[in-house]
């Protein structure tokens, strides 16, 4: 990926991505952020609401917006400066959201880009809307997208290595106790 500067756009530019919500994304997503509202999680809460079943958050929804805005257009190095929102229908688990900005204003002499976002079911229902202003990097940033936190699978495949380490720490702090312990009686 490499982040347009903004003598590289123009108005009428545009990107989008599109990302099948599941059930995995919104738990990590309620547990990163701490959005534990029933609606998105409990069913049986959900049942009594008028969505009838658990829905996306909200603000999921609009991070597949700042994803678009990081990776594709500008890119990478943009600074994400404001973003308004309208939330026009809810998500639900499997709806196939696409994220599409495009650029409305192009103020070079202050490096802002004036976008217009929105996101999209897989009927073509508009389900977010608004204007996010951005400040792109003033030079091209080129970026090999690699995860910066390893894999819940990779963790698992570390942990009986890190029960074994912390083990024999302890193991050497007893041992160390009990060898400190017997030169303190000898003294």
């Amino acid at each position: 990926m490499t982040g347009k500067t903004i003598e590289e756009v123009a108005p009428g530019d545009h990107a989008e991505l599109t990302r099948t919500v599941g059930q995995e994304d919104i738990e990590h997503f309620v547990d990163a952020v701490g959005d534990y509202n029933p609606v998105h999680s409990d069913p049986v809460y959900a049942a009594s609401t008028p969505f009838k079943e658990p829905i996306a958050p909200g603000i999921f929804t609009a991070g597949l917006i700042s994803a678009v805005i990081g990776t594709e257009l500008p890119g990478p190095g943009a600074i994400y400066l404001s973003q308004s929102l309208k939330f026009l229908k809810p998500v639900r688990l499997g709806d196939r959201i696409t994220a599409h900005v495009e650029i409305l204003e192009v103020l070079r002499e202050r490096n802002r880009i004036r976008l217009a976002t929105v996101c999209r079911n897989q009927h073509g229902e508009d389900v977010l809307s608004g204007e996010a202003w951005v400040m792109p990097s003033k030079s091209h940033v080129v970026y090999d997208a690699k995860p910066a936190y390893p894999s819940a699978a990779g963790l698992w495949a570390f942990q009986p290595w890190a029960l074994a380490a912390h083990a024999l720490s302890i193991w050497g702090l007893l041992g160390l106790a009990m060898l400190t312990g017997s030169l303190a009686r000898r003294r």
